[in-house]
């Protein structure tokens, strides 16, 4: 991208800014709900006024030989085939054989589905599965027609699925740009490098309007203001697809993009992913909706469904909102494409049964692991009319058009259009140039006391904290893997970590830098640089209570109190997904800079921290709050323009270097009970929570601590995968060949004294496919060495059914009969087995339901 200066960038900005917001004009004008009204209140439930939403136009003019095309081809399609059009299925859990057979006409890749079961599978892996899928789907020698099949892909900052991509910041920094010209070249590049690939659909640019950051998916959006995410939404769209009606409109150099995720994700109640959103119809239509309308405007070919409900009913099977809203007054004519399993979560549905989703609008169900389950339900359901015809055929046109859009019925092979294995493109030179420039626009300073910042380069350097040389907790979740979690330095070829940015360009000026993590040193630096955040997380895996970082661990604050005791100046750089108190680590830096999750370009954030060789300031601060910061951790819910709006830091804040960067000592009072700050369970969909840590220990006493889903202990005695259970790898399966155990652990020790004085119970939601053949199942907790408590849980585990979700409680008090001091718990969950055992486990916490019980003599 060809670099400008700024008084022309800053015009071009707002040229952009002003046509962007042409289209949400429209929902200013639409005729609005008296907010008096019964029927516009929260308290209305879901009745919904199609007519008081706004009216986008969609810019596909008639098109007599599209239509002619689909047609004649939908004529000729069996019932088969059509239902066939509407399934989508995960390649973890299909084949192109399977597509062969059941002509399905989409396929996607999970965040924690890759070729081969392997997360760092190579890019050439990718491709030739791409080619398999479109060779079976254009096979004919069975006799069913040749459709082209569509591989849709998380492509969320970058192809960040793939090994060496360019990875840009998280939507939470875009957001903090202002630039819109820079989202539509991000959107750009991300679509050429996921080309190269072979895919051809990115589920891609949310535009969720996050309301209360405790939401784990609170970075997948740009802002809690919906005119800011109208401005990104639009251009995202036609960087990704190109502009409706020019000769590259979804070319070999575009993608097909989803819209996601219809509609109020970012509204539920105490920012719960799969929520419960409970505003008025007015707020899910001005605030939730504002992106919907300038992406509409923008051509996007696809919708996604959201996983949560508004007023109780599910959005994958509400039709008011999925057909008369948008459908019909919202005039998109693309197709409706659904979340992971979500019709499954529709009231009377299951993930193999819900004819329900396609009557109130969806056109795709995403169905990675019931495809076909689903897809037989369906087409039985069809037949005798469950489903009506012209349900169907509207379908399965609204997703034949995409596919004619796209010319894919003349385009060959992936590997064999125009971008196809190009894989010099990934991470390319002038790619990461963009994403460079994309975090230091991103950077936001909170504080520059006695304008400490920028520094010279030429001075004695350590650079401290766990995130100053990690790629992958810089990137965040949504890289590689699912949730982020489980990379080395090597899946990163194409990227420069915080540390790498620095060291090059202070030993470039003749200073010198040392990497401490634990911020020991051997001689006294000049200036210390620490480098701390969240740890990678996706989705519901991130949801909060509080806005306590890291549930109140302190090992970061005392890392930077103790350099600051030392005497030397601290530049704190604070990576996360959302703001959060940090009223106390504000107070200990002399300069404080939040870079969110910044991606693979992290020598960005030297190129503003550093001044050049000569002294002259390289970049200034740009980068302005997407989202308003708290001053206290209970202040979840916190945008600007509301009644009361309180924070520390408001919207559109952020200094630069010309601004008086001191900062007066803050209150580190959090405003919420000590232990309020944590999750509630230990383990859950699968993995520890925030503030704790999953271990396995084996049959020899060596411990291993587990970052990848999958896992065995060095002696072979106990092994662990990923399983989906209610989402995706929502468990873990772990088989033992010895008795051995797998544990939780608490980086900050627990107080369960007050739970285990009354009825509370440790309750394991779990699955037994297999008992151990001795019979042995212990449980266990501890609290510190010789401090330990454990409980024989030989007779509920014979009571348990086999192969089936239960949830067995034990109580406390067991435990603390046993030995545990439940005043300082460091390990308040360990599952002990035998050989032969194969259980499955979801989720780990205290509580007081259950279906069965462990007896234990204090009960």
């Amino acid at each position: 991208m060809t670099m400008m200066h700024t008084p022309v960038r800053n015009l071009l900005r707002l040229a952009c800014l002003t046509m962007a917001l042409v289209a949400l004009a429209a929902c200013r004008a639409a005729p609005q709900a008296d907010a008096a009204n019964p029927a516009d209140s929260a308290a209305a439930g879901t009745a919904i006024v199609p007519e008081n939403w706004p009216q986008p136009a969609w810019p596909f003019p008639e098109d007599p030989e599209l239509e002619r095309r689909v047609e004649a081809l939908l004529a000729t399609m069996t019932v088969e085939e059509k239902v066939g059009q509407i399934i989508q299925g995960d390649i973890d859990s299909i084949t192109p054989e399977d597509v062969r057979k059941y002509r399905l006409g989409s396929i996607l890749a999970g965040g924690g589905s890759d070729p081969g079961g392997k997360y760092n599978a190579p890019p050439q892996a990718w491709l030739d599965l791409a080619d398999a899928f479109w060779e079976a789907s254009m096979d004919t020698s069975g006799g069913g027609k040749a459709i082209p099949i569509i591989w849709g892909i998380d492509a969320m900052h970058g192809q960040s699925n793939i090994i060496g991509a360019t990875l840009f910041p998280h939507n939470i920094g875009l957001g903090a740009t202002r630039n819109v010209e820079l989202i539509r070249e991000i959107a750009r590049i991300t679509a050429i490098e996921t080309r190269a690939t072979g895919m051809e659909w990115t589920f891609a640019p949310t535009v969720a309007v996050p309301r209360d950051v405790r939401w784990g998916r609170s970075y997948e959006g740009y802002s809690e203001d919906p005119e800011l995410v109208a401005s990104f939404a639009g251009v995202f769209v036609e960087g990704l697809q190109g502009k409706p009606g020019s000769s590259d409109f979804l070319g070999d150099h575009r993608v097909m993009s989803t819209v996601k995720h219809f509609l109020g994700d970012g509204g539920t109640t105490d920012g719960k992913d799969q929520g419960d959103t409970r505003t008025s119809e007015a707020e899910l239509r001005d605030v939730h909706n504002a992106g919907y309308v300038t992406a509409i405007a923008a051509g996007a070919q696809s919708v996604m469904a959201s996983f949560n409900s508004f007023h109780g009913e599910k959005l994958h099977g509400h039709k008011p909102l999925l057909n008369d809203v948008l459908k019909e007054r919202m005039n998109f004519g693309g197709f409706i494409v659904g979340d992971w399993n979500g019709h499954g979560q529709v009231r009377g549905c299951t993930n193999t049964d819900c004819p329900q989703t396609f009557n109130a609008g969806l056109d795709m169900a995403m169905a990675p692991d019931s495809w076909r389950g689903l897809y037989e339900t369906t087409l039985a359901q069809v037949k005798d009319g469950t489903i009506p015809m012209e349900r169907l055929d509207d379908a399965v046109r609204r997703i034949l058009r995409a596919k004619f859009r796209m010319n894919l019925f003349e385009k060959p092979k992936p590997s064999e259009r125009g971008l196809g294995g190009r894989f010099d493109l990934l991470g390319a030179p002038e790619h990461r140039a963009v994403a460079r420039q994309a975090v230091r626009e991103s950077l936001v300073l909170l504080k520059n006391q006695g304008g400490i910042l920028p520094l010279a380069p030429n001075q004695r350097f350590l650079i401290a904290g766990d995130g100053a040389d990690n790629v992958g907790k810089q990137s965040g979740g949504w890289t590689l893997t699912w949730q982020g979690d489980g990379t080395t330095r090597a899946d990163f070829p194409n990227a420069d970590s915080i540390w790498d940015g620095l060291k090059a360009q202070v030993e470039a000026a003749g200073g010198s830098a040392q990497l401490s993590i634990d911020g020991s040193y051997a001689q006294k630096p000049d200036v210390a640089i620490v480098v701390f955040g969240e740890e990678p997380y996706a989705e519901f895996q991130g949801d909060q209570p509080t806005l306590m970082y890291k549930g109140g661990n302190t090992a970061d604050l005392e890392l930077i109190r103790k350099l600051k005791a030392d005497g030397i100046p601290v530049v704190s750089v604070f990576i996360s997904g959302r703001p959060l108190w940090m009223n106390r680590e504000l107070n200990a830096s002399d300069a404080f800079v939040a870079v969110w999750l910044p991606g693979s370009e992290g020598g960005g954030i030297a190129d503003v921290l550093l001044r050049a060789g000569d002294g002259a300031v390289q970049h200034d601060f740009t980068g302005k709050l997407s989202f308003s910061w708290p001053r206290r951790a209970d202040q979840y819910a916190l945008n600007v323009g509301q009644e009361g709006y309180d924070p520390l830091f408001a919207f559109g804040f952020g200094l630069t270097y010309g601004d008086d960067g001191n900062l007066a000592l803050l209150s580190e009072d959090p405003g919420i009970e000590a232990g309020a700050g944590g999750t509630g369970a230990w383990f859950d969909h699968g993995v520890a929570t925030t503030g704790h840590a999953l271990r396995l220990v084996g049959a020899d006493g060596e411990a291993m601590d587990i970052v990848h889903p999958h896992a065995t202990t060095t002696d072979g005695s106990l092994a662990m995968t990923a399983i989906n259970h209610e989402v995706q790898e929502g468990a873990r399966l772990f088989a033992w060949e010895d008795f051995a155990g797998v544990e939780v652990r608490a980086n900050t020790p627990l107080d369960l004294d007050r739970e285990t004085n009354g009825d509370v119970l440790v309750v394991m939601t779990l699955r037994v496919d297999a008992p151990p053949t001795d019979g042995r199942l212990r449980i266990a907790a501890g609290c510190g060495e010789g401090c330990r408590g454990e409980v024989n849980a030989d007779a509920a585990l014979a009571a348990l059914p086999v192969g089936e979700w239960t949830r067995l409680g034990m109580p406390l008090k067991c435990l603390r009969a046993a030995g545990a001091d439940m005043t300082r718990l460091d390990m308040p969950f360990a599952l002990h087995a035998g050989g032969g055992a194969r259980i499955a486990l979801a989720r780990v916490a205290a509580g007081t339901s259950f279906d069965h019980r462990v007896d234990c003599a204090t009960d």
